[in-house]
């Protein structure tokens, strides 16, 4: 009969799709383990393990964005969280961690729009508020980086980096008896 090995041909297609996937996972499982037990060597091989074989997650890349600006390598870091934006440009997460590491590549202006995206994406996002205030004092903008700290502190009152960050931005501003 015609067309009955093609339809093996697919089966054994879809087994493999299965495996791939399954793959896929358990992948993504491990490298998000070790990287969490700060096992960073084992992190790395599972998520360049996870590109080479060709799999696309914006998690994925993200957290491995934020692995290599934990080792100083902001340039690759740079280059694999913008891959997590292209993958799904609305995580605000990939746009937060891509503000941080232009911000210590020193592009303070890309990192403030890669913040205000976040934020766009997710404005309860406490933290892109507080990395956008950080952002906002090294450009100078001290009034706004008080307003992004504040806001920061709104949505998450117990975001004791946001309470550090306004304290320096109020004794800059020179606020002493509110800093304290």
């Amino acid at each position: 009969m015609k067309g009955f090995g093609d339809r093996k041909k697919s089966q054994k297609k879809i087994k493999k799709d299965f495996r791939d996937n399954n793959l896929k996972d358990q992948i993504i499982s491990k490298a998000f383990k070790f990287h969490s037990e700060g096992n960073i060597v084992e992190a790395t091989k599972y998520y360049k393990f996870f590109i080479s074989k060709g799999f696309t997650d914006a998690k994925v890349f993200s957290n491995f964005g934020v692995l290599l600006k934990e080792l100083g390598k902001f340039k690759e870091a740079e280059l694999v969280t913008r891959k997590a934006i292209e993958v799904n440009p609305d995580y605000f997460i990939a746009h937060s961690n891509l503000g941080g590491i232009l911000q210590e590549l020193g592009k303070f202006k890309e990192a403030e729009l890669s913040i205000r995206k976040a934020i766009e994406v997710n404005p309860d996002y406490f933290i892109a508020h507080s990395n956008l205030g950080e952002i906002l004092k090294e450009l100078g903008k001290l009034k706004e980086a008080e307003l992004s700290i504040r806001k920061a502190i709104e949505l998450n009152p117990d975001y004791f980096i946001a309470h550090s960050n306004l304290g320096e931005i109020l004794k800059e501003l020179g606020k002493l008896k509110e800093a304290e």
